[in-house]
């Protein structure tokens, strides 16, 4: 029996996320390498615009207007439906690396009885599964890792793969909703933090803030060059560790994954943990007082010098450009 291979997407804000069209980017294309077909699902409170968005990347999507949603957590109404699917055949689960997707994952494994591969950076078809590439050990190696049977269930990291539309769009089939798989908790209260709205993983430009930076009011040059240059704040987990700015902003083995046109680090010293999660970039530039610094051997452009001086200076030549 071919696979059938469903792609879970996300929306924020009525849209589909970034990591979501990549999802369903990469459903396709196993579908493409196995032979099989892929298919997309979306359950929200209003789930039309995000299906339409889908529908640019996978044949058929099938849109799920559940009401609850918006009361309640996600993941319980998403797993009925993909119990559903399944039972309809669908054999294979692809679903963000997020906070949701993991809840999903974890449901659906014991739901389903289908095996688990999480967090992959990388994904093809091999034989009869997927095969999944992981980072291990703060990324000092890599795992590649295939599921037994012919069911199973992957979640994939940012920036696994890129988010490519079919040459046709595909269609979208609304249906009502099943109800909770398990019980699903109220949620009493939503929190946005602080420059949420700016996210790391879609940013074009990131500029990330070090132990070098020495305290929270050392990010205050972090913050200006990351809004001249019209890019987002990140943090390395030192930082973050020591608690100069909030975990969203880490990157790294265990934050974000981030893949910019430019990545630009002050006071980085780049280590393990924090290069899995940017070394993708196109460009990488960083400064850092130490000449070997562990961020030079990714860095396009390695400034040896103190943030604080060379920070004010890159600022006050892109205020100088822009006519002040």
């Amino acid at each position: 029996m071919a696979p059938v291979i469903l792609a879970v997407a996300e929306l924020a804000d009525g849209s589909l996320t970034r990591l979501s069209t990549e999802v369903a980017t990469l459903a396709r294309q196993l579908a493409e390498q196995s032979g099989g077909s892929a298919l997309g699902l979306v359950v929200d409170a209003a789930p039309d615009a995000g299906a339409a968005e889908l529908a640019a990347f996978v044949p058929r999507v099938v849109a799920v207007a559940s009401p609850a949603v918006s009361r309640e957590v996600w993941a319980p109404h998403a797993a009925a439906e993909v119990r559903r699917l399944a039972a309809e055949g669908v054999t294979h689960v692809i679903a963000g690396a997020t906070a949701d997707g993991r809840d999903l994952a974890g449901t659906l494994v014991g739901l389903l009885d289908w095996g688990l591969l999480a967090n992959a950076s990388g994904v093809t078809w091999s034989g009869s599964s997927p095969e999944v590439e992981a980072t291990v050990l703060g990324a000092k190696a890599i795992t590649r890792s295939v599921l037994t049977g012919d069911t199973g269930i992957v979640t994939v990291r940012p920036n696994a793969v890129e988010a490519v539309a079919a040459a046709s769009a595909g269609s979208v089939e609304p249906r009502s909703p099943e109800g909770a798989a398990t019980p699903a908790a109220s949620v009493l209260e939503r929190v946005a933090e602080a420059g949420a709205e700016a996210s790391l993983e879609e940013a074009r430009i990131v500029v990330v803030g070090g132990r070098g930076v020495g305290s929270p009011e050392g990010f205050a040059i972090v913050e200006d060059l990351a809004g001249a240059l019209g890019g987002v704040v990140g943090a390395t987990r030192a930082s973050v560790d020591a608690g100069w700015i909030a975990y969203a902003r880490q990157i790294g083995q265990t934050g974000k994954v981030v893949k910019p046109a430019l990545y630009l680090g002050l006071g980085v010293s780049g280590a393990m943990q924090h290069r899995v999660g940017m070394q993708s970039a196109e460009a990488i530039v960083a400064v850092n007082r130490d000449p070997d610094a562990p961020i030079a051997e990714v860095a396009d452009l390695f400034v040896v010098g103190d943030l604080f001086e060379v920070g004010p200076a890159l600022l006050a030549e892109l205020r100088a450009r822009r006519g002040g």
